[in-house]
Formats: structure tokens, sequence, C-alpha cells
């Protein structure tokens, strides 16, 4: 007879030692501090991280340190007004989120969060479709053209370009009954008419989902939509050697470098770029999916120049090699640039109706825009969709064509048009490195102890 073993045992440690997540609003004067301590796993950074980016919330500062057992950070936030964060369902929602009864680790999350990312937005009911292949001006329009002609109502959608490439997550519905489609026949006339559109004139396709060309799919696992369209787009950079190989990214004065600590074994991830929403995010997803784990980092911003420290290991406890650190520099100098967009926003909201992306995106085409990057939402009967558009010729936006697109647009929805804020080259370096102001290095910290 086989010994009985407790399902419950490895979850043991977990009880006795809860998760404590403390939202401190009164430490310092001019942002809140959120403290989480918990028993260490994998992956449990970018959890973390995933939950107060998908609130919107601006991260300042950051300490972060999980060797051994125990995991413990420090995040210093604003909200999206630049104020603290005061709103009782916000600090509710964090509490909820990240402490006790948390998936952190182990358990499931009880509540829809408040913010409007579909990663944590609740939808309903939806079937998830996964696009990927190459750009072209017009392709997004084409796409929803196709899903309203097949009687799919879009729900939600997270559309990013990047280096002549596209992935997009879209949620879709069946029109008539408000259900998820999931009759096979059907799925595999709409992966046909979409693999169709993504194929274009130029009959690139991978015939299994592989390598540079089209691909569509159905997705299962419902893993958070951001983290998904880095990996979607990470993939086809393993397929293109030049992407990894070739020039980098980091034309806008981004710095990425891989150095070794000798005192404590850790390969030192060192990032400087001009700071912006999910920054941190956007890295820590990288590292995770590319199976290396943080034990230390540090971040600081100074609202214009994010600087971040990072001390990583691969899973099996070892430091990167050369190849391996060049390889990191490449993913991370992507993922950085994957949500730098140039040209304008168009934030629409109006009532939602079956066809109503199919209609914006053809005007946007009509008028010469290409979307670079696309989040769709609807809560309720509300449509709130943004879109980041640029001329498709890469000259700058015709103001003529932003009033041209107003009066056509605006008819029908509200529609809002900010200019996308210019790429400020970072100063030069001085000295081997960027001066870093009330900057806690954790290399400091480990000479000291050495």
């Amino acid at each position: 007879m086989r010994p009985y073993f407790d399902p419950e045992y490895e979850n043991f440690n977990q009880r006795i030692n809860p998760p404590r997540v403390c939202i401190d609003n009164n430490t310092c004067s001019d942002c809140t501090l959120v403290k989480v301590d918990s028993m260490n796993k994998n992956g449990i950074l970018l959890e973390v991280v995933q939950v107060l980016s998908d609130l919107d919330l601006t991260i300042l500062k950051a300490y972060i340190t999980s060797d051994g057992g125990w995991f413990m950070d420090v995040f210093h936030v604003l909200d999206k007004q630049g104020q603290k964060v005061t709103d009782e369902k916000t600090i509710e929602y964090i509490e909820k989120a990240l402490g006790p009864g948390s998936n952190i680790p182990g358990a499931k999350k009880g509540s829809t969060s408040p913010g409007r990312s579909v990663g944590m937005h609740s939808i309903g009911d939806h079937t998830a479709i996964e696009l990927k292949g190459p750009d072209r001006t017009g392709l997004l329009s084409e796409i929803f053209a196709v899903l309203a002609e097949l009687e799919c109502n879009v729900m939600a959608a997270e559309v990013w370009t990047h280096r002549t490439r596209v992935a997009c997550v879209v949620y879709v519905n069946d029109v008539a009954s408000g259900q998820a489609i999931d009759d096979p026949c059907r799925l595999s006339r709409i992966e046909e008419r979409l693999r169709h559109v993504l194929r274009g004139h130029g009959g690139d396709d991978d015939g299994g989902g592989r390598g540079r060309g089209a691909h569509t799919n159905f997705a299962v696992e419902a893993t958070h939509v951001d983290r998904r369209l880095h990996q979607l787009m990470h993939a086809d950079m393993e397929f293109d050697e030049g992407a990894l190989q070739g020039q980098g990214d980091a034309t806008d004065g981004t710095a990425v470098t891989v150095e070794h600590c000798e005192e404590k074994a850790y390969s030192v991830v060192n990032v400087r770029c001009r700071d912006r929403p999910k920054l941190l995010f956007d890295i820590v997803c990288t590292l995770t999916d590319m199976q290396y784990v943080v034990f230390h980092a540090s971040v600081t911003s100074d609202a214009i120049y994010g600087i971040q420290e990072l001390y990583i290991r691969r899973k099996d406890g070892r430091t990167l090699l050369k190849d391996e650190a060049e390889k990191v520099i490449r993913c991370l100098e992507a993922a950085i640039s994957r949500r730098v967009s140039e040209g304008f926003t168009l934030e629409l909201c109006g009532r939602d109706r079956v066809g109503l992306l199919s209609d914006v995106t053809r005007v946007l085409r009509e008028h010469g825009l290409t979307v670079t990057r696309a989040d769709v939402t609807t809560v309720g009967e509300q449509a709130m969709n943004v879109f980041y558009v640029r001329d498709a010729s890469g000259l700058p936006v015709d103001m003529k064509t932003i009033e041209g697109l107003r009066g056509q647009v605006g008819q029908t929805v509200m529609l809002n048009v900010k200019k996308v804020p210019g790429v400020v080259k970072a100063p030069e370096q001085t000295g081997g490195s960027m001066a870093k102001t009330n900057f806690f290095s954790f290399g400091g910290l480990f000479s000291k102890l050495v």
C-alpha cells in the first residue's frame, strides 16, 4: 500500500505564512507605498507587477528582493491622475489580489478589476482568437470586416505592431446568442478566413503556425493579454535570426547592458530608457518568459527617464553565458520599444454595435492612417476604443486629415484626439554610466557585505 500524501501539504507554509500587503499613504508625502511580503515562488514578481500595471499605477521606485524562501517588495506608486492612491475600491482590490486568498501563491483571485485592461476586465462569455503575421496598412480594418461578416461581435481586442509585424488577441462572441463560439466547423471557417487576410497578397503562410508567416489560433488558456502579446512577438523574433543578431531597436537612446556580479554570482541587467507606463511589467514579463529569475531589483524614475537594475539567474541557478546575454539585450530592447508610439491617439467612446470597429478602421484606412496599436474594450453597451495611428507614408500626420477624420467619425461616436509626445533621446552616458541621482544599487550593498 502506498503511503498517503495530503494534497494540501504543499500549501501548508502558505497557510501559516500568508501573503501580507500594506498600502501606506503616511510614510511619503508625494506617493503611496505598496509593500508585499510573501512566500517566494517562481513568477511571483510578475504577478505583483501585473496587478499594479493593470490598474494603470505609475511605479516611481521599487525595491525588490527574493533571496531564500521569502519575497519582499516595496513599490512607490501614483494613480492615473498623478496622485496618491486613495480610491477605496482600488486599495481593496490590491489587498485582495495580492493578499491572503489571492493567487500569490496558489489560490485564485476572487474579483474583477476596476481597471480597463482586457487582461483583468470581465468581458463575459467569449472566444479568444490570436493572430500574428506581416503588418500592412488597412490590415486591422480587413480583420474586423471579416469578423463582422462572419457574425462575430468583437467584445475586446489588443493589437500591437513592431518591426513590420503584427500580433493581436481578439475576444468575440456570437452576434445572435451572445455566447462563445464553440462549433468546430464555424471556428474552422473563421480561422481560414482570418488566415487568408493575414497572408494578404504575398501568400506568406507558415502552414502550421510556425515561422514568419500568418498564424491564427483559438486560445485555450487564459493568459494575461499583454503577456500573451509579448509571447507572440517574442516567438516571431525566435524565428527571425536577423531580429536577434542584427541591429538593435535602441534608436531612441535606450541602453540595455548585462554584466556579471562576481560577489554574489548574479547576472546584472541594467536598463536606461525613457520612462513610460508598464515599463517594469514589460521587462519582468520578458525575463520571466525567457526562463530567468529576478532575485533583486531596484527601479527609479525622474518622470522622464527610467533606470532599472535587475539581478538575475537562470532557473538552474547559473549566470548567463555571453550568447545568452546578447539575446537578453535584444529581446529587452524589443519589449521596451513595442509600446513606444508616434503620431496620434484616437480615443473613441460610443454605443457599441456590430460592425462599429469595421467602420471606424475603414475610415482610418481611407484617410491614409495606419494603426500601430489598439486597445478595444466594451463595458456594458459602451465601446471604449483607443487607436494609436500614424501616417502610412511615414510623414507627420496632416492636421487636415485629423479634422476630416473628426468630422466623419465624430458623427456616431465621441472622438478625442491627442498627439503622442515625441521621443526624446536620452543624454549621452558619462564615465561609463548614466548619473543615478538617489538611485539605490544592490551592487553597492553586495560589495560592502563581501
